[in-house]
């Protein structure tokens, strides 16, 4: 979610920002899901990516769900860039990628309703427009020259800095989608036990959701390109952060490091204004060039941790950024996936045997096989399917000890929101292979097919 911050005082001490990370500790009973999922937004009849403004665009569909659908408006400049209801938010992504950043909910069951009444709401405004959402890890088709740039400052500042920080993060910014979720930590030791796990575990993620196989129109070699993109957007601010595994990390370890990770902007009376290059230890010390003399509030501060970009991450909660997007069912079992391993002790626990000896370069190579070869992977001896198997079955354990049913109590738990991962281990197919299969096969090698076959 892309939505300035607020609610936040001046930062008169550092220790207010170590502080500002633990207020997140919440009693078991508090902690809850929150789920995003970004999807690409299409014209039915020229496969173009929508525009943002027009009679069949981006602005379209947000007016449709806010007059149908009673979503409160969120304006930038006079500019509709997003909704709110209830909690959630639909926000915009730089190549127009139309966001559901859910409430928090207690149980997979609530998320999936909100997942599928949101895709229904989605889907009735966009065929009254003529439009199409699809939801894939990255843009099959399109060259950066097609995608719409939505009018908001803070990507207009990013996209001049990731042009210059990387080879592939204008590529991220504007051409791929993700599915994550976001979850709670009781402790300063749930959280450091939570992250490691997390960022140790994000190649199974990776593999188990690949779907991305496609960029420009053919096979790029990849099953998760987008995942391939993220390891080459901006080594400041991305990875599988080494750190984390050390001694005596926590809260504080994660301030010193994200203190001296590049700014991007701070948000002033409706406005971006220009930080980049600049870091918020300067900001901290009133040596911020943009705003001289002037000290941070904890709201830059919230807004800061928004622009750091591994592939788990801290603010007040911990946020999973592995998966590609995908069909509805894997934006179910990505939460379900997550949840299992992490809100039952006993599959944390298991789940941190299973990878507390691997090292930092055990985890990267898994990272980078993962992107490549999906569930076929291999690296350092481990095998991926193998490994994801043993993944899996750990977060239904973990699920299954929740013991959260169904609204109408004939659903005993969450476990089946892992089927779609049980298939894909049985038969060895994540959404990238299915794909491949029928571009090679059934398609002809016309990529044009998948919008009809994988639209929402």
């Amino acid at each position: 979610m892309s939505i300035p911050q607020s609610g936040g005082g001046p930062v008169e001490r550092r220790e207010q920002l170590t502080e500002y990370l633990a207020s997140g500790c919440k009693p078991r009973d508090r902690w809850r899901i929150g789920t995003e999922h970004e999807k690409f937004g299409y014209c039915r009849d020229t496969l173009k990516p929508l525009p943002y403004a027009g009679e069949r665009s981006i602005v379209a569909v947000l007016e449709g769900l806010r007059d149908r659908y009673g979503w409160s408006p969120l304006l930038e400049d006079g500019n509709l860039i997003g909704l709110e209801k209830d909690g959630a938010n639909v926000s915009l992504e730089p190549g127009g990628q139309l966001e559901l950043s859910g409430a928090p909910l207690e149980t997979i069951h609530q998320t999936c309703d909100e997942v599928n009444t949101h895709l229904a709401e989605v889907k009735s405004i966009a065929d009254k427009v003529g439009a199409g959402f699809i939801g894939l890890g990255a843009a099959p088709i399109w060259t950066h020259e097609q995608m719409p740039v939505m009018p908001k400052g803070r990507y207009r500042l990013m996209t001049d800095y990731m042009s210059r920080a990387g080879a592939h993060g204008v590529q991220m910014m504007y051409r791929s989608c993700t599915v994550q979720v976001n979850l709670d930590f009781g402790s300063e030791a749930d959280m450091v036990q939570k992250l490691r796990v997390a960022l140790a575990l994000q190649p199974v993620a990776t593999a188990l959701f690949a779907n991305s196989p496609f960029f420009e129109g053919r096979p790029n070699g990849c099953k998760s390109w987008r995942s391939r993109m993220w390891r080459d957007v901006d080594p400041d601010r991305t990875g599988l952060l080494p750190f984390v595994f050390g001694d005596g990390f926590g809260f504080d370890a994660w301030v010193e490091y994200a203190l001296d990770v590049p700014m991007y902007f701070v948000y002033r009376d409706g406005k971006y204004i220009n930080a980049l290059g600049m870091s918020f230890r300067d900001f901290l010390n009133g040596r911020l060039p943009a705003l001289p003399g002037e000290k941070p509030t904890l709201s830059d501060w919230a807004d800061h941790l928004t622009t750091i970009f591994p592939e788990a991450r801290i603010k007040t909660f911990i946020e999973m950024r592995g998966a590609d997007g995908g069909p509805w069912r894997r934006l179910c079992a990505l939460p379900a996936f997550w949840v299992g391993i992490c809100y039952d002790q006993s599959a944390l626990d298991a789940a941190w045997d299973l990878v507390r000896g691997w090292d930092a370069g055990q985890r990267e190579a898994l990272r980078a096989a993962a992107a490549v070869h999906g569930l076929q992977a291999e690296a350092g001896g481990i095998r991926m399917h193998d490994l994801a198997r043993e993944v899996v079955a750990i977060a239904e354990s973990g699920l299954k000890a929740r013991a959260c049913p169904g609204a109408d109590g004939l659903i005993p738990d969450e476990t089946h929101f892992l089927n779609a991962l049980w298939e894909s281990l049985d038969n060895g197919r994540t959404p990238a292979d299915e794909a491949l299969e029928h571009y090679h096969g059934a398609w002809g090698g016309d990529l044009t097919r998948i919008y009809g076959e994988y639209s929402y």
